[in-house]
């Protein structure tokens, strides 16, 4: 089952194409030769990732914020797409603290739009609608969360993304027949995703590259929480493969999935941040984290993927020092040559296929 060959000539809808992961996706799905549909707010940074690799050429490039549900209906009836990926949303934890209502209403409400959406979707479509692995209520257990493990989460954006993921579940249940539904639903839940292109504010990525491009310390707020770091593309290729597996299979209709890295692939901050200063020159950094009290942010998370394996035969392809390489020659990069990065965004994408295929992937083949 090749994702290249499958995606070629389709029509795909992304929501959120000029953030973070949905850039990567909207570059990824340019390469196969897919017909996209991008739906978003501006991007929140500069620079930023779709911007700087030019990733609206060829593309229908739409501004729609997604708490506007007649536009968003109106974009989605109109371009009439054979894929969704609805990755729109107000992502960052400190952020949702400051301002918890739009947290909300991007998180929860947003996601009911798209759902209203599809229900007035004639014809067949396969929905992979992203929420987050915050979306659990989190104990700080040691072992990986399954999809059947209890939602919620202690802050505002946590929270929301577990009501992201019971608004699905309720919608598909009430409005989307397995056995005669055209629209097809999944969920898929990813977190501590690093990777080229994220410049996003209180992230420990971003931070490093900011400060140490301009020769600063980078200050480090929990340098001792561990989070099972995984490149963009890692769940990106769950998505992809999710949403071709959820077109040939109803039986994973209404069905949420989880895609992280292999489950000894746990590291600290303080880990990363090393790992990340073997790729730069003259980096410094500093623990401030008994010189502050800022939110709560959770010391452990880690996700079981088992499900991901047995149904989609996919699993993480990359291993820790990997990722870390491939997100730091991404920023090395771009701030050597920015006219550089959108060959390096494919070159990127290009050698994770190559080492997808040689461990024997199924998504990878040609």
């Amino acid at each position: 089952m090749s994702i290249s060959k499958h995606y070629k000539n389709k029509k795909v809808l992304i929501t959120g194409h000029t953030g973070f992961k949905g850039a990567w996706l909207t570059a990824w799905l340019k390469r196969m030769g897919a017909d996209i549909c991008g739906i978003s707010l501006d991007p929140l940074t500069s620079p930023n990732h779709f911007e700087v690799a030019n990733l609206q050429e060829g593309i229908i490039d739409l501004r729609i914020d997604i708490r506007d549900p007649a536009g968003l209906e109106k974009a989605i009836l109109d371009f009439k797409p054979d894929y969704v990926f609805h990755l729109a949303a107000q992502a960052l934890v400190r952020k949702s603290y400051n301002d918890p209502l739009d947290t909300w209403n991007t998180n929860v409400m947003g996601t009911l739009h798209v759902l209203e959406a599809l229900r007035n979707l004639d014809k067949h479509c396969s929905a992979v609608l992203i929420t987050s692995d915050k979306c659990y209520d989190n104990v700080e257990w040691i072992w990986g969360y399954r999809e059947n493990d209890a939602l919620g989460g202690p802050d505002p954006y946590s929270a929301s993304k577990g009501a992201a993921e019971l608004a699905i579940k309720s919608h598909i249940k009430s409005y989307f027949p397995k056995d005669t539904s055209k629209v097809r639903i999944a969920s898929a839940r990813a977190g501590n995703v690093i990777g080229g292109g994220d410049w996003s504010e209180d992230r420990i990525v971003p931070d490093c590259v900011k400060a140490w491009a301009n020769h600063e310390i980078v200050e480090l707020r929990n340098p001792m929480a561990t989070r099972p770091w995984q490149h963009v593309l890692e769940p990106l290729s769950g998505y992809l493969s999710l949403g071709v597996h959820l077109n040939q299979n109803k039986d994973l209709h209404g069905e949420p999935f989880n895609f992280g890295p292999l489950a000894n692939q746990n590291h600290s901050v303080l880990e990363l941040v090393k790992q990340m200063s073997i790729h730069w020159n003259q980096v410094k950094w500093k623990d401030i984290s008994g010189e502050t009290k800022g939110p709560y942010e959770s010391g452990l998370l880690k996700l079981n993927c088992d499900k991901a394996l047995a149904h989609l035969k996919w699993v993480a392809v990359m291993g820790f020092e990997e990722t870390v390489q491939f997100t730091s020659e991404w920023y090395n990069a771009y701030y050597s040559d920015p006219s550089e990065i959108q060959k390096m965004t494919d070159r990127q994408i290009g050698l994770y296929q190559d080492k997808a295929k040689s461990k024997g992937l199924a998504w990878a083949n040609d």
